[in-house]
């Protein structure tokens, strides 16, 4: 088996194939494969920033289905994370990805000897069908594997720049990428700083620069101009259950209009608890969506969306109240706008902003994109994207969000049909669930993938190409 792809999803569907393995005694081969060798923390949690929090409660970030408490009972007993660890505490993100490490390590231990996985570091090129025997050569810098399944768990694919932009070591595309920030951070005196995006990526960017350069000024460009809500913590408890209309129906289509108008009727009668609504409409949204017509989700995508994030993927309050001293003194300032053009003058950047009313124009030493992942998949910078839609292995889903798959994860080709030997989870099935970047829905995803994969006869029948 071939994982394309080490950080939280990868890393969460090998555990499950490792425990699969090690209650059933199938035999597997594993091969997990990261581009940056972030094997385990991925671009999510490879930060060590002591400010980069999980926008999630403790409580409700456990790798495993089913075992509420298996992340606090390790940050508990972990001496890398210091004070007292409740189920509502913000851990940094970098202990996270320790804990995604050590529950691997666990699974693979468990496993042995019936299962085996090797870490490999190494981009993945192209994917080739094999033609006589079932499953396909991937074509990596590594060398060729050959693997009877391959999952893409590749996460976000960053956006990109909207607009042209100089190419220069100062427009920095990915500040995820290994060593991204490094010359923004270090080095002393005051400098400017754009961000695109004002999402929970540039609440991070910006709090990294701040520590590091404090005399920074740092200005935050979206259409919206909007912040992600501040999470309310889990002290008032779980969220409640509560009916929808849209929600008790178990077929026909779900109108965007009438479910809004249900939402807000709902919201309308507890204000305060709006949250909490939302938390409980989460587990809803996977059916509710793949019930939508194209035209509404289209809609809900160019004039709910971004609204809809806001409230729904929250800041710790710890990062809002840094945040909020950033912007009380003017090293953090949020700009409502579209960046229209960015010229190089004199070693320096002018970014030049529509913000409907006026233009203005923005003299800046670096500029940053934190716009999140694509909503194109198609214009992804990916060449392993690029080589399977273009030989029809796989093709975007109808709003381009990710790849078309069918409900079970298995990626369909040009033609509609399902791949005898390619899989995706994650953040790649965007279109067809559209909530799939969070743990809770990706461990779920891993958990079900696992059985599906372990379960086939091809598994059993191929004992020889398992360790």
């Amino acid at each position: 088996m071939a994982i394309v792809g080490g950080g939280a999803s990868g890393t969460l569907l090998a555990v499950q194939l490792l425990r699969q393995s090690a209650v059933s005694r199938i035999p597997l081969r594993i091969w997990l494969i990261d581009e940056h060798g972030r094997h385990g923390r991925g671009q999510a949690y490879a930060t060590y920033h002591p400010w980069h929090l999980l926008n999630a409660t403790a409580g409700r970030m456990s790798a495993l289905p089913g075992e509420p408490q298996h992340l606090v009972a390790w940050a508990s007993a972990s001496a890398s994370v210091p004070g007292q660890v409740t189920g509502e505490t913000f851990l940094p993100r970098g202990s996270y990805g320790r804990y995604l490490l050590e529950t691997l390590a666990a699974a693979q231990r468990e496993a042995r000897p019936t299962a085996r996985l090797l870490r490999i570091t190494s981009a993945v090129n192209a994917i080739r069908p094999r033609s006589r025997l079932r499953g396909a050569r991937l074509l990596t810098s590594y060398g060729p594997l050959d693997a009877d399944v391959i999952v893409l768990a590749t996460g976000n694919a960053p956006a990109a720049l909207p607009f042209d932009a100089p190419e220069t070591a100062a427009v920095i595309t990915d500040p995820w990428g290994p060593g991204a920030l490094d010359q923004v951070t270090s080095g002393s005196g005051a400098s400017h700083v754009v961000i695109l995006g004002t999402g929970l990526t540039m609440a991070d960017v910006a709090l990294s620069i701040s520590s590091a350069r404090p005399g920074t000024t740092v200005h935050a460009i979206s259409r919206h101009g909007l912040l992600p809500h501040v999470h309310p913590g889990d002290a008032q408890g779980p969220a409640r259950s509560f009916w929808l209309p849209a929600i008790s129906e178990s077929a026909g289509p779900v109108r965007l209009t009438d479910l809004l108008w249900q939402i807000r009727q709902e919201i309308s009668a507890r204000p305060d608890s709006w949250h909490r609504v939302l938390e409980g409409l989460r587990p809803h949204v996977p059916a509710l969506w793949s019930r939508m017509p194209d035209n509404d989700k289209r809609a809900f995508l160019r004039h709910i969306a971004r609204y809809w994030e806001v409230h729904r993927h929250l800041m710790p309050p710890a990062t809002a109240a840094r945040l909020s001293a950033m912007r009380q003194t003017g090293q953090l300032i949020v700009h409502r706008g579209q960046v229209l053009a960015v010229h190089q003058r004199a070693g320096r950047l002018a970014v030049i902003i529509d913000n409907a009313s006026d233009r203005t124009e923005l003299d800046s030493d670096w500029l940053i994109n934190a716009g999140g992942g694509t909503t194109d998949i198609t214009v992804a910078a990916s060449p392993l994207l690029r080589d399977l839609f273009s030989r029809g292995l796989a093709r975007p889903d109808a709003l381009r969000l990710g790849i078309d798959t069918d409900a079970a994860g298995t990626v369909l080709g040009a033609d509609g049909r399902p791949s005898p030997f390619l899989h995706a989870l994650g953040p790649p099935l965007r279109g067809l669930w559209y909530e799939t970047t969070a743990i809770p829905e990706i461990r779920n995803q891993a958990a079900a993938l696992a059985v599906q994969i372990t379960k086939t006869n091809a598994t059993r029948r191929y004992p020889r190409s398992a360790a």
